[in-house]
């Protein structure tokens, strides 16, 4: 099994990190974005963040994924946090979607966010459906056709959250 760790992310990941951002939005299945991050404006968005973090293999120092975490709206609603995770194509299946996701509720309680919630889930992301539940988070509900595939299809999207403290 491939050893990862998971760390905050570092000036000199930023090319790893926008490589593997961009395989997922080309992938056009599961990020809103249509368009790639290229250097200057992949520096700027990953910094605007309120964390970032990426997964390191142990063995060979390659950043083989990421999840960014922020706000998911302002003022009465900023205690209500989001993120997106990617995993390079070439390592998924080794649970380093399951170790970003963990590493994201523990920084989002530690910057005092009270709910994680994910906005689009797409209904055809059965992996991540999976690890969302199986990690306790509640499904709210469905968006029909809410996400335009790169096939040109509409396909639903899901809404999940997770409490992480105790008001």
């Amino acid at each position: 099994m491939m050893q990862i760790y998971i760390r905050p992310y570092r000036t000199a990941d930023l090319s790893a990190m926008a490589e593997i951002w961009n395989e997922v939005v080309r992938q056009g299945e599961a990020f809103p974005q249509l368009e790639t991050l290229e250097a200057p404006n992949a520096a700027s968005f990953f910094a605007e963040q309120s964390h970032c973090a990426v997964a390191q293999e142990a063995e060979s120092g390659a950043v083989v994924g990421l999840y960014i975490l922020h706000p998911n709206n302002i003022g009465r609603c900023s205690h209500i946090a989001n993120a997106s995770f990617a995993v390079s194509s070439t390592h998924r299946g080794n649970h380093i979607g399951e170790a970003l996701v963990r590493d994201c509720l523990h920084h989002a309680k530690a910057l005092g966010f009270h709910i994680l919630q994910f906005n689009a889930v797409v209904a055809s992301n059965h992996g991540a459906q999976h690890l969302y539940e199986k990690l306790n988070f509640v499904q709210l509900g469905r968006i029909p056709g809410g996400f335009f595939n790169i096939r040109g299809e509409y396909e639903d999207i899901i809404v999940y959250y997770h409490t992480l403290c105790e008001e």
